[in-house]
């Protein structure tokens, strides 16, 4: 099973690595393997959610989640979508940004990381309101009881996640307005600009997440009722994981942001950050497959619970990359903590569990006559 899923992983990895030794020698070779490693470590919160919304899904979308999605993931968000950043704020054409990111790196790293403000808005209030409805939904299971119990009841309150992320942004937005005006005012200007992507990131979750659960839910009626034919089950099948796998690709553009924006920490060559990034984000997708095929969040109830606090921490950790530095080893490492934690509280469950449906069989033996 692990061979069989991440075979495509170990191939991507070999030819990568092989395109960077070709590329820049054995100095690009590290290059790679460090980017790789940067951007599992980032987005291993964003396997366990991904896994959360796969498993609702047939096999047909899940290998288009591992083909066409891998494309958009690889060539849209790690290797295009800096380019368009550079596009846009430059007012240049994409063949310009192109040129620029391959004779001036220099110039094409400052306008990346000058456009930073917009896209940590946008992909921070994406992931805010993840984060907000999941823990203002009332759960079955819950992880921390004393924090999610009062946090359920105040969720029956609506629109509470979306105002409280307009809350957060407009601190953000008057925030970094006032510290460009102490400072001068050389970023004012991008105050509006943050509001406006901010805003923008908040519309397409309430979009896209919206049409997903309309279609999911409407699934869930008519195999409930059945009055359809299967011929209407299935289109409407369709439909609803159609959206589900928008959802996933816009979700995973979210987590890549600071992947993205990090990886010009290690290096501002836009060929070893595709290739870097790409073999990443391929062990993510992958990862993800393997942890729904394994039924590995039916046995460790809390990771979900963890992957979903990691968001809402790496939400805060972008909005406040908006005016301040944040090492990336501290993102990586909150998002690993959460995750190990919540494992290991998923450990200690089971083993409780265990132990308690022993003491009950003994219980009933020493019963028997």
């Amino acid at each position: 099973m692990l061979l069989k899923t991440f075979r495509w992983s170990f191939a991507v990895t070999a030819l990568g690595l092989a395109l960077g030794v070709w590329y820049g020698g054995w100095t690009a070779f590290g290059v790679i393997a460090i980017l790789a490693v940067l951007e599992i470590s980032l987005s291993f919160d964003n396997a366990v959610v991904n896994a959360g919304i796969l498993k609702k899904m047939s096999a047909f979308w899940q290998k288009i989640f591992l083909t066409v999605g891998v494309l958009i993931a690889v060539f849209g968000m790690r290797l295009a979508f800096p380019v368009v950043i550079v596009a846009v704020t430059a007012k240049k054409t994409p063949f310009d940004a192109v040129d620029l990111a391959l004779t001036d790196k220099d110039r094409y790293q400052q306008l990346v990381t000058d456009a930073h403000p917009a896209i940590a808005a946008f992909g921070g209030m994406f992931l805010l309101m993840i984060f907000l409805d999941f823990i203002f939904e009332d759960r079955d299971i819950k992880w921390l009881g004393w924090l999610e119990r009062p946090l359920a009841r105040l969720g029956k309150v609506d629109m509470l996640s979306v105002c409280i992320a307009l809350i957060v942004l407009l601190i953000t937005s008057f925030t970094f307005a006032a510290h460009a005006h102490q400072h001068g005012g050389a970023h004012a200007d991008k105050a509006q600009t943050v509001l406006i992507s901010g805003i923008s990131g908040l519309i397409t979750y309430m979009i896209v997440g919206g049409l997903s659960g309309f279609f999911e839910d409407r699934l869930e009626a008519e195999e409930e009722r059945e009055r359809e034919s299967d011929r209407s089950a299935v289109v409407l099948a369709g439909q609803a994981a159609f959206f589900m796998f928008l959802y996933l690709e816009v979700l995973d553009a979210s987590f890549s942001f600071d992947g993205v924006i990090g990886a010009f920490a290690i290096t501002n060559d836009i060929v070893l950050m595709a290739l870097g990034l790409g073999i990443g984000a391929m062990y993510v997708r992958s990862l993800t497959v393997y942890l729904v095929r394994q039924g590995t969040l039916e046995d460790y109830v809390y990771l979900e619970h963890g992957a979903h606090y990691a968001i809402g921490a790496l939400a805060v950790i972008l909005m406040v990359t908006i005016q301040y530095q944040i090492n990336e080893v501290i993102t990586g490492l909150v998002g690993v903590v959460l995750i190990g934690w919540s494992f290991w509280s998923s450990v200690r469950r089971n083993r409780a569990l265990a132990e308690g449906e022993g003491t009950a069989e003994a219980v009933d033996t020493a019963r028997v006559p």
